[in-house]
């Protein structure tokens, strides 16, 4: 079993910056890829960016250039900067790990936190 927990969401103007935090409890942590996804209002989930245990990050092309995925092994903890937001990137952040075959898809991910909010106003 992996515990994930995340945090550093709140509210933000529009083109500032916020930067999550994901720690992990449990299993190895390197042996996982950690992905970031999100979930706004009426929407479905969806990918925002994933790093392998390798340390090959995927960004969503939505956030390529203004968000940066990372991880510290050593801490057990995957971050996410979040840079220039925008008002569409409200919602509920949701930190996961697994081995996926694909990172950009959800069901890969074993074990999911339970979210953080992310609020960018005009």
């Amino acid at each position: 079993q992996v515990q994930l927990v995340e945090s550093g969401g709140g509210l933000v103007q529009a083109g500032g910056s916020l930067r999550l935090s994901c720690a992990a409890s449990g299993r190895t942590f390197t042996n996982y890829a950690m992905g970031w996804f999100r979930q706004a209002p009426g929407k479905e989930r969806e990918f925002v960016a994933a790093i392998r245990w390798s340390g090959n990050t995927f960004h969503a092309d939505s956030v390529k250039g203004r968000f940066t995925i990372s991880r510290d092994n050593a801490k057990n903890t995957v971050y996410l900067q979040m840079n220039s937001l925008k008002p569409e990137d409200t919602a509920v952040y949701y930190c996961a790990a697994g081995t996926p075959v694909i990172v950009t898809m959800s069901p890969g991910y074993d074990y999911w936190g339970p979210g953080t909010q992310v609020t960018v106003s005009p």
